[in-house]
């Protein structure tokens, strides 16, 4: 395959494009999945914020609430890890 590569070729093509300016023609496949993230939020708020005993526990509750997929994750992997 190396035989049909011409670097020389390849060089002029690519100094080509940097000059113009390359443009990266990226299309993202947006997922809406803010929606159930927030469903998810508004129900560890709920569950954390009940849970509390006193005014900073609520406050503690909420940040919690916030994060509570790194929660998830590292739960689910201390289940499977043991």
């Amino acid at each position: 395959m190396s035989e049909y590569f011409d670097k020389d070729k390849f060089k002029k093509k690519l100094k080509k494009k940097i000059k113009k300016g390359v443009k990266l023609d990226v299309n993202y496949k947006k997922r809406s999945t803010s929606g159930f993230y927030f469903l998810g939020f508004i129900g560890a708020a709920i569950y954390f914020i009940s849970s509390a005993t006193g005014f900073w526990d609520g406050v503690l509750g909420f940040l919690k609430a916030i994060v509570w997929p790194a929660f998830l994750v590292y739960e689910a992997f201390a289940k499977m890890l043991g």
